[in-house]
């Protein structure tokens, strides 16, 4: 495998950057959707909820910083070609979860943001408080964290089924597709 074969370097160190991320955002994310600020609350204690939902946050804006990025690298450098080529319903099943993954993964951050402010909380990144973008609204706010916490179910499974064709093409066809991507 040359150089010419693999990602650019820095379209390389954002998908493990995102990686890294999401392995921290969803967790948290599908930990309070699931029980909830009084649940969590119960759970783990008011200072140690209000730091995961800070936690949340912030790593949902860096998410959205990154996946802009990413996208900025993918559209900016040349995307190296299968060799061996893929068979066609590979291709197909390839090109789909990355297409979906770039979309919800950008899309989320933005629903997140928009969810927070409609609720009127704060869209925190780190200890600043960022504008809202919209004014509160209770019944959007609730309808559009739905729409977040579905989405999260949904990259989970996305990242599954992205992970399932890396392990098969690593482990079982041992194709070098895993190259393209390694950061060494």
């Amino acid at each position: 495998m040359t150089e010419l074969d693999r990602y650019a370097y820095p379209h390389r160190v954002l998908h493990w950057l995102v990686a890294a991320v999401l392995l921290l955002v969803l967790p948290i994310g599908l930990t309070l959707g699931y029980l909830g600020f009084e649940g969590a609350v119960r759970w783990f204690g008011e200072p140690m909820t209000n730091l995961l939902y800070t936690t949340h946050k912030t790593l949902g804006v860096t998410m959205l910083i990154l996946m802009t990025l990413r996208l900025i690298s993918r559209l900016g450098f040349v995307v190296p070609i299968h060799d061996p080529p893929l068979h066609p319903f590979q291709r197909v099943l390839s090109t789909s979860v990355h297409h979906l993954l770039y979309l919800t993964l950008l899309v989320m951050p933005i629903i997140g943001w928009l969810a927070t402010a409609s609720g009127g909380f704060p869209v925190q990144f780190f200890h600043w408080n960022l504008p809202g973008l919209i004014g509160e609204n209770e019944a959007l706010s609730e309808r559009l964290f739905l729409v977040h916490g579905w989405l999260g179910w949904v990259i989970l499974g996305l990242v599954a089924l992205h992970i399932a064709g890396a392990l098969f093409h690593w482990w079982i066809k041992r194709d070098g597709v895993m190259k393209r991507m390694s950061l060494f």
